[in-house]
């Protein structure tokens, strides 16, 4: 494979730029539909060809897929979206040192959110399952009723739990409320677990050995890219995360929603990054059992209410430019 390599030097006190072409050593292997990184390609760009808008992850930690303000913020109001995106998720009490095959503190989900929810969303599921090299005629696919909640955001909907061969790999859900206020139109939500599928494509029993890549420095490994980390966040979540800091850090952001929240042009968005640091810092606390049983309960109609606040002021927000996405589609 050719390459252009530019040389630049002085001449008489002047730059001399040549091109010289020479031929790559790198070797690119064939592209492997099964690796990780290719599966969540193929769902990226399956989900464009349906017309989603591919956004970025949320750049904050998060529990959920469902946390980012794409799906929570953009459920609220008739507003109409279509959009997908990977997302990185963060469940401190889930770590186990890398030492369990498939329990991890840091994973990933992929997002598909559809508002209004079309009638063929569960066709264009499985559609995307074919799209990943699933035989649906060899494999059983069951949907089983699975309701969904999470108090902290104060949303829950209808949906079921997606099982390959009687493993969970998704999610669906059918959202009735979030932040205490009806979805109208109803947003379906489809949440792939990226690990467990990969690991069910490749054949592999542990998510440490699910291939991430091979390239021309050879095959890079799940483990490889994430072991060290999630041995390391393991021991900080559990043992090392300062107790009195944390709780100083909830405080600090709760304080400050609270604060964007009651201006005269409440900042919604901004409130609600300050939520979602406040509700990991919670977790943590919940990691290194700071928390009682009765603490819990409370710490969590706290958030809740916050979330509850985000929601109105964001729908005010949007209600009072006249929800212009409405107009544009």
């Amino acid at each position: 494979m050719p390459s252009i390599y530019l040389n630049i030097r002085g001449y008489n006190n002047a730059l001399l730029i040549t091109f010289t072409l020479k031929t790559c050593e790198f070797y690119m292997p064939k592209f492997d539909p099964k690796s990780f990184q290719s599966l969540i390609l193929t769902l990226q760009h399956y989900w464009a060809r349906q017309g989603c808008t591919i956004v970025q992850p949320m750049d904050m930690e998060v529990g959920a897929g469902t946390s980012h303000p794409m799906t929570y913020l953009r459920a609220l109001g008739p507003e109409p979206v279509a959009a997908a995106y990977v997302q990185p998720t963060r469940r401190p009490t889930d770590g186990r040192y890398g030492q369990n095959p498939n329990r991890l503190q840091h994973y990933y989900q992929f997002q598909v959110i559809l508002k209004p929810s079309p009638e063929n969303i569960q066709d264009l599921y499985l559609d995307s399952l074919r799209e990943v090299s699933l035989d649906l005629t060899i494999h059983d696919i069951r949907f089983v009723e699975d309701n969904w909640e999470n108090p902290t955001l104060g949303a829950w909907g209808l949906g079921w739990e997606v099982w390959l061969n009687g493993m969970e790999v998704t999610q669906f859900t059918y959202f009735q409320q979030v932040g205490g206020l009806k979805c109208r139109p109803i947003m379906g939500e489809i949440t792939y677990g990226l690990e467990r599928l990969g690991m069910y494509l490749q054949g592999v029993d542990s998510v440490y050995h699910l291939a991430w890549s091979d390239g021309p420095l050879g095959l890079t490994t799940y483990g490889d890219v994430f072991h060290q980390n999630e041995v390391e966040q393991s021991k900080y979540n559990f043992e090392y995360a300062n107790v009195a800091f944390l709780f100083t850090c909830f405080e600090e952001y709760e304080k400050e929603a609270k604060n964007l929240l009651s201006l005269d042009n409440p900042l919604p968005i901004p409130a609600y990054e300050r939520i979602l640091k406040a509700t990991h810092t919670f977790n943590l606390l919940n990691a290194r059992k700071a928390i009682s049983v009765t603490e819990r309960q409370h710490y969590i109609l706290r958030i809740r209410t916050l979330t509850k606040a985000v929601a109105e002021a964001y729908y005010a927000s949007r209600e009072a430019i006249g929800f212009p996405l409405c107009k544009a589609h």
